[in-house]
């Protein structure tokens, strides 16, 4: 996702069964030097690989039982989910005004268009509000 501006630029479907962190690296923009994620992606491997590439990673850090988050470590977190919440706003718009979450379609190429038509009116309704921003500061 283009954070930015809040275009959606990369998307994969998978099945149910697969954690969105065995899809990670297809997610990853090359041409970006930054990585957002919620804690379900920390782990010290991914962190040692992305400081090896060159990206900053801003991935939430996780507490475990016995072992709760620190003060700074929340504060981090908190700081971090400013820029995922923009995130966030996809999954509403979704909801809010393209049909919602749920899909009743059989078939993995056919559950694919569906997410990509929802992604491509969502970066169309992105691109009219960004339209509408210039010609408002123009006036």
């Amino acid at each position: 996702m283009d954070v930015k501006y809040g275009f959606v630029r990369h998307y994969v479907v998978t099945d149910a069964s697969v954690h969105d962190s065995q899809v990670f690296s297809q997610l990853v923009d090359i041409d970006g030097s930054e990585i957002w994620g919620d804690s379900a992606y920390h782990s010290t491997d991914l962190e040692w690989t992305l400081a090896r590439i060159g990206f900053t990673s801003h991935i939430h850090e996780k507490g475990y039982r016995n072992q709760p988050l620190t003060a700074e470590q929340n504060e981090k977190n908190r700081i971090k989910s400013k820029v995922r919440a923009k995130v966030e706003h996809v999954f509403g718009q979704w909801v809010m005004c393209l049909g919602g979450k749920f899909m009743r379609l059989i078939g993995k190429t056919r559950v694919e268009a569906a997410i990509g038509l929802k992604n491509l009116a969502y970066n169309f309704r992105r691109y009219a509000f960004w339209e509408r921003q210039s010609l408002a500061d123009n006036l």
